[in-house]
């Protein structure tokens, strides 16, 4: 590895402003949303346009340093951390929508364009981006390409992968090559899927062609509170049941409900359990399935039931669900958030087992899921200061992912595998399966350069290693109380 003649080198490609390598300058790239966990890279680059992505590829492969493409640093599976001597390509500045066609209901976006921009750009010809991932007002559509990201409306719409067309990429040895196009009828092997979901292995998405659609003509935002997670989750089985598509179907529990008071004031009822269920489309249509899906929640027993019944009152539903995540900061210094899922059936005995591995580890577990497709997002909480506190809580996590696996699930439904979960990976495919990925990977990447480390558990890269609390902690600067 030869990571400071690459730097010298990259030296004359950058100015001294976009080529980091001083500490302080580094500390900030060091994590992602796994903020559990840290990594130094020997330098961070930020690029101006793909002409500098593709040479600095080139120059990384030339000289085998790994590097890892980074947008906002949403990731919370550790897909972005750093590797340690190699180089982070930070893509916030490539953030142009280059092209938006109205007619063709296509947008053509740069990596770093952040998700809801799309949306807002689209939405004067009558059109938006479906794929709406809690942080989609500061993730980038890089990121969402790289782990195939989804949303509370992935029920209805698909993940990312049902939304990109086309794809101009650079390979990991900096060569650039075209997949898709613009049409939704492609020919052949479907290149963007392949490329899609595969974490940054195989090289980074310069110019993604994405498929809009047109916004729905109107909403129909149900809220509805249970006296129990598991009355929710019979609800849930009863609205997929029925036939109803919904745009949604989300599920949080009494410690998400709270959070999500304490840090959006979303005014939610106290209970329980919280279901949100969304309708939407062409009015007609949509008054129909209301009529039947409001017979179908009150058959339910729900305790306390709201409806939507302006623009204020369905963002304010909405506004608490998203803020979920970031809000559970306000009820413990840290926590591990999981992403694990289940088929729909199996909701009620995931939910119960979690629920009694929070009570024998005596760690608490905030709930809050895609729930329409078993996409469950356990939120562990513990405080890093104390000792084995993140242990115990990895551990707890480890047993909820071994859980979705042993009942017909997956480890992962939108967060990706990234560092946290790869030793998962082989808990789901057997040896042949494993190994064909890893055939695949070395004949996209043969020196295994582009995101070294993540996804597959192969001994590229050092285990995640817990440093313990930020630096600025350590030093007094900053306080979690």
């Amino acid at each position: 590895m030869n990571v400071h003649p690459l730097i010298e080198t990259l030296s004359r490609l950058y100015d001294a402003d976009r080529l980091l390598t001083r500490p302080a300058q580094l500390m900030a790239y060091e994590s992602d949303a796994l903020t559990a966990f840290q990594q130094r890279a020997a330098a961070v680059v930020i690029p101006q346009n793909r002409e500098e992505v593709i040479e600095t590829i080139r120059l990384c492969h030339g000289y085998n340093v790994p590097f890892v493409a980074r947008g906002s640093g949403t990731s919370l599976s550790g897909g972005s951390l750093p590797i340690a001597d190699g180089i982070v390509i930070a893509l916030n500045r490539l953030d142009r929508i280059l092209r938006l066609d109205a007619a063709e209901r296509i947008a053509v976006v740069e990596p770093g364009v952040i998700n809801l921009k799309v949306s807002e750009a689209a939405k004067p010809y009558g059109l938006y981006y479906a794929p709406d991932p809690s942080s989609q007002s500061i993730c980038t559509i890089g990121g969402n390409v790289a782990f195939n990201s989804g949303g509370a409306h992935c029920l209805k719409y698909g993940m990312t992968s049902n939304h990109v067309l086309g794809m101009t990429v650079a390979l990991p040895d900096g060569e650039v090559v075209e997949l898709g196009g613009e049409s939704l009828e492609g020919i052949g092997p479907d290149l963007p899927g392949f490329f899609v979901g595969s974490e940054g292995l195989f090289g980074v998405a310069l110019e993604i062609t994405l498929r809009l659609l047109p916004i729905p003509q109107t909403y129909r935002t149900v809220l509805a509170a249970y006296d129990s997670l598991h009355a929710a989750g019979d609800a849930v089985t009863a609205v997929v049941a029925s036939g109803l598509l919904p745009g949604a179907i989300e599920i949080m529990d009494a410690l998400a409900i709270k959070a999500a008071e304490v840090g959006a004031k979303a005014g939610y009822p106290t209970a329980p359990a919280l279901l949100i269920v969304e309708l939407e489309g062409e009015e007609s249509a949509v008054e129909a399935e209301f009529s039947q899906l409001m017979q179908l929640i009150e058959e339910t027993a729900p305790v306390e039931v709201r409806m939507a019944q302006t623009a204020d009152e369905r963002a304010r539903i909405w506004k608490g669900r998203k803020a979920a995540f970031s809000a559970v900061g306000r009820l413990a210094p840290d926590y591990i958030v999981q992403d694990g899922v289940v088929p729909r059936s199996r909701l009620g005995d995931a939910l119960a087992e979690i629920d009694r591995l929070s009570a024998s580890y005596g760690i608490d577990v905030a709930n809050v899921f895609h729930a329409g497709d078993g996409n469950l997002h356990p939120l562990i909480l513990f405080d890093g200061r104390e000792e084995g506190a993140l242990e115990r809580a990895e551990e707890l996590a480890g047993e909820v992912l071994e859980l979705c696996v042993e009942l017909g699930g997956s480890i992962t439904g939108e967060h990706g595998v990234g560092m946290e979960k790869r030793a998962f990976l082989p808990k789901m495919y057997g040896p042949l399966e494993m190994q064909a990925m890893e055939d695949v990977r070395r004949s996209v990447d043969s020196k295994s350069l582009a995101n070294r480390g993540k996804m597959l558990p192969a001994g590229e890269a050092e285990s995640l290693t817990h440093v313990g609390p930020h630096p600025l902690e350590k030093a007094g600067v900053i306080f979690r109380e």
